[in-house]
């Protein structure tokens, strides 16, 4: 005896459908699709590495947006997560080349965080990292309130604080890294770096965003432990009898402008 015909067609429906949703998923995973996908990234306006939390972390459009797109990526490689921050990060290169990523108040930009913070907190436990935290807060927030700086933000083992001028934000940081030599936490010696850039951010109640933001995040990212990297716009701006600067030297990093250049610097006379 023949089935019925609605329901006939009603499970060739199902089976299509399901034949159509293994393709999307396998094209989703592709990895030559996803490889195309990144490598167009690489050459669009913008941060090619917006998604990430460096890049999301203010309270932005873009960003907030750019933190629901991460956080629905999971662990498996998405093509339609790349196409999606490809989007924002379109979006975000265009909207600070027209200037909207610019305020008009020049500031100075500090970030900083704990170098092998993350690798050594999970053999040495949640009390250690919680005591270990605690006394970088000890050393590093007097440090930048003593400076005049404002703390915007604690990221884990880091924090961004802006500042009237990169002088402030120098001092702030050497005398962080000095006090944090007596500190030692389950064999762990805290070492912090540095990123300070002088800008005009763009400010949204009390955050900051904007490519100088991005600019002295990623100023950060290239400073090794214990060292306070400064844009060569920041170092400008810095009394050379009080601070010794080494040789300017080009940085090249996503979201960063091309012409980059940064310096180290430490006290006058410890270089």
């Amino acid at each position: 005896m023949e089935g019925h015909p609605d329901r006939t067609r009603s499970e060739a429906e199902r089976r299509r459908l399901a034949r159509l949703r293994a393709a999307a998923i396998r094209a989703d995973t592709n990895p030559s699709l996803l490889g195309a996908t990144r490598w167009l990234r690489g050459r669009m306006p913008g941060d090619d590495r917006f998604g990430d939390p460096l890049s999301t972390a203010g309270d932005a459009p873009v960003e907030l947006l750019g933190r629901q797109v991460a956080s629905l990526a999971g662990e498996r490689p998405s093509v339609a997560h790349e196409l999606g921050l490809a989007a924002l990060q379109l979006w975000q290169g265009l909207s600070e080349a027209q200037g909207r990523g610019r305020g008009s108040e020049e500031i100075s930009v500090l970030f900083c965080d704990l170098v092998e913070f993350s690798s050594w907190a999970l053999r040495a436990g949640d009390d250690a990292a919680l005591e270990l935290l605690r006394a970088v807060g000890d050393a590093l927030e007097p440090a930048i309130s003593e400076e005049q700086g404002t703390i915007v933000k604690r990221m884990g083992d880091g924090l961004m604080a802006v500042f009237a001028g990169p002088e402030e934000a120098v001092s702030a940081a050497l005398r962080s890294v000095e006090e944090l030599h007596q500190v030692e936490v389950a064999g762990y010696r805290p070492r912090l770096r540095f990123g300070i850039h002088h800008g005009r951010p763009r400010r949204l109640g009390g955050d900051y965003f904007g490519v100088d933001v991005n600019t002295a995040a990623r100023v950060m990212a290239a400073a090794g432990p214990e060292e306070v990297l400064l844009s060569e716009s920041a170092c400008a701006r810095l009394d050379r009898a009080r601070f010794s600067i080494d040789g300017a030297r080009p940085l090249r990093a996503p979201g960063a402008p091309e012409e980059l250049r940064v310096c180290a610097v430490s006290r006058a006379g410890r270089a």
